[in-house]
């Protein structure tokens, strides 16, 4: 399986928009619509490749002070090889 490392900066909230998105239970911020800018992007090819280089991210002085934060992305679904189809025409 494949992933992403991804550093990205944070957007700051005002407190009326936390305000209004609690009152209408709906989300502060959309990832899928408006994400949040990219500082750096990093491949893996394995799970724990992908969370030892999430680690090393994590210690870039902008994350730790809490302006940026890293993400790590699958861009497989699990199992996702090939697929076989299937034959129900029986033995």
């Amino acid at each position: 399986m494949r992933f992403l490392i991804v550093r990205t900066d944070i957007r700051a909230a005002a407190d009326v928009d936390i305000a209004a998105a609690w009152a209408c239970g709906g989300r502060l911020r959309d990832e899928t619509t408006a994400p949040e800018p990219r500082r750096q992007i990093v491949h893996a090819e394995e799970r724990d490749a992908a969370l030892l280089l999430a680690r090393a991210l994590a210690t870039v002085g902008a994350v730790r002070s809490g302006r940026q934060r890293v993400k790590v992305l699958p861009l497989d679904e699990p199992g996702g090889g090939l697929r076989v189809a299937s034959d129900d025409r029986g033995s």
